[in-house]
């Protein structure tokens, strides 16, 4: 491993997904607080990849939220982000106009705006496009 690896991917957790107890995500690591004191640990990142993509679908389908601006804001509140900054980044990124609405549940869509987030929370980080599909496959499933 680089000693430059992010937190997100030296968990595999690409989305820094934060741990809690009552989550039982497949593939999660047992917490090590010798490691790792706030965020999850996922055995291969294809599983960190299918949990962020879990949670991007639950905002969806439990939450009703449908645009980016929307999704980030939730994902990334402003108390700890820039979340305009990381919202213009994600629409940048995945080509949406601003106030569009996404269809996370398509694969194509999802793992566009998962390779986003990746590149926004791991210092433009990029896993091979397998990887990704890999695991929105294994969300979508």
């Amino acid at each position: 491993m680089s000693v430059k690896e992010s937190r997100g991917v030296r968990n595999r957790n690409p989305g820094n997904i934060e741990y809690a107890p009552n989550n039982h995500w497949q593939g999660q690591l047992k917490p090590d607080f010798s490691i790792e004191k706030r965020f999850a640990r996922f055995d291969t990142p294809e599983n960190g990849i299918r949990a962020l993509a879990r949670v991007l679908l639950s905002y969806q389908r439990k939450h009703g939220l449908k645009t980016v601006k929307a999704i980030i804001s939730r994902w990334a509140p402003s108390v700890e982000n820039d979340t305009a900054a990381y919202v213009r980044a994600i629409e940048s990124s995945t080509g949406t106009r601003p106030g569009a609405e996404i269809e996370l549940d398509q694969p194509a869509v999802m793992a566009g705006f998962v390779k986003a987030i990746i590149h926004h929370e791991n210092a433009g980080y990029v896993y091979p496009d397998r990887i990704v599909a890999e695991g929105v496959r294994r969300a979508l499933a």
